[in-house]
């Protein structure tokens, strides 16, 4: 998948050889005991490219699948890590966005991070990624997992039929804003239609133009209408569309916290968010994140993990291994 550029925490090794890397790996976990370190600086200072190809030679060379020696030689936190990191991170994301519609209930939070972030081609590739590994078409499973306005705006979104021109019209932006305010606030009820329409059409910038139009007309921001007007699901997929809208950064700063905030770690959430970012922008994400919270994100990670699960997780950010 092609990415917009950032400021990742992980690139490609330099003077990479993946037969050299299966061997080492191979070498950890032969024989007694597990070496998890050298696991860790293998997997997780490689590029998801690299890790492919790693998976590769390690069959061609042990006659091995090397996913399952991890998962016999690791467990917990630190095996989904690994074994995360050594899934195509295309499929990688179908499997996250299918896990999250099956069995009781369905993870809103995990629908609403995926694509709400993504590009119209990211979305393509996931839909077609879907149907290849499930066999099954990822709009008509949002329309049978999901319901009423929210199940709307995820279709919208799935069709990823975005405007991604970054121009930009001012008098349009006006119009727009008048729009959202007469579907909302200004009128009983909420025609909640205008708002997808809006907010799953238009490109970034404009969007950011329609939210200050918004604010000059109303008096307060387009997000306080929203989260004035709506609730539960909906609210918090339009909201998202405008965090990643203004800052994306500062989108998955607030998702990361979030995995790591109130009783227990959602491990899961935070897993997903370190291996999807490390390769775009995860440095940025970790300097919105101290600004927002006044505490690094290594110093977060400290407080809510342990054993080779917290060092794999701080080579990933970018951390040394605390003392």
């Amino acid at each position: 998948m092609s990415y917009p550029f950032g400021n990742p925490t992980v690139v490609p090794a330099q003077n990479f050889d993946p037969v050299d890397d299966a061997k080492a790996l191979r070498k950890a976990m032969k024989g007694f005991g597990t070496d998890e370190d050298a696991l860790i600086d293998v997997i997780c200072r490689r590029s998801n490219e690299q890790r492919i190809m790693i998976l590769r030679s390690y069959k061609t060379n042990f006659g091995k699948d090397l996913v399952e020696d991890i998962k016999s030689e690791t467990s917990g936190n630190f095996e989904k890590l690994l074994v995360a990191l050594l899934t195509p991170i295309v499929d990688y994301y179908v499997k996250e966005l299918h896990d999250a519609m099956s069995g009781l209930g369905t993870d809103e939070d995990v629908l609403i991070e995926i694509l709400c972030s993504m590009t119209n081609y990211e979305i393509h590739t996931i839909k077609n990624a879907y149907e290849r590994l499930y066999g099954k078409n990822l709009e008509s499973e949002l329309m049978s997992e999901t319901s009423g306005h929210f199940k709307r705006l995820l279709v919208a979104l799935c069709t990823a039929n975005r405007d991604e021109s970054g121009s930009t019209d001012i008098d349009a932006a006006r119009r727009d804003a008048t729009e959202l305010l007469r579907a909302g606030e200004l009128r009983v009820g909420t025609d909640e239609s205008t708002f997808n329409m809006i907010l799953c059409q238009r490109n970034f910038a404009q969007i950011r133009l329609i939210c200050n139009e918004y604010e000059k007309i109303s008096g307060h921001s387009l997000e306080r209408a929203i989260n004035n007007e709506f609730s539960g699901d909906i609210m918090d997929g339009l909201v998202a569309i405008l965090q990643c809208t203004s800052n994306k950064s500062e989108f998955f700063a607030s998702r990361l916290h979030k995995s790591m905030a109130g009783l227990g770690t959602n491990d899961n959430q935070l897993i997903r968010l370190i291996v999807t970012r490390c390769e775009i922008d995860l440095n940025d994400i970790k300097t919105a994140f101290e600004q927002k919270y006044g505490k690094s994100l290594r110093s977060w990670i400290k407080g809510d993990t342990s054993g080779h699960y917290k060092h794999a997780l701080y080579v990933l950010i970018g951390e040394q291994r605390s003392s």
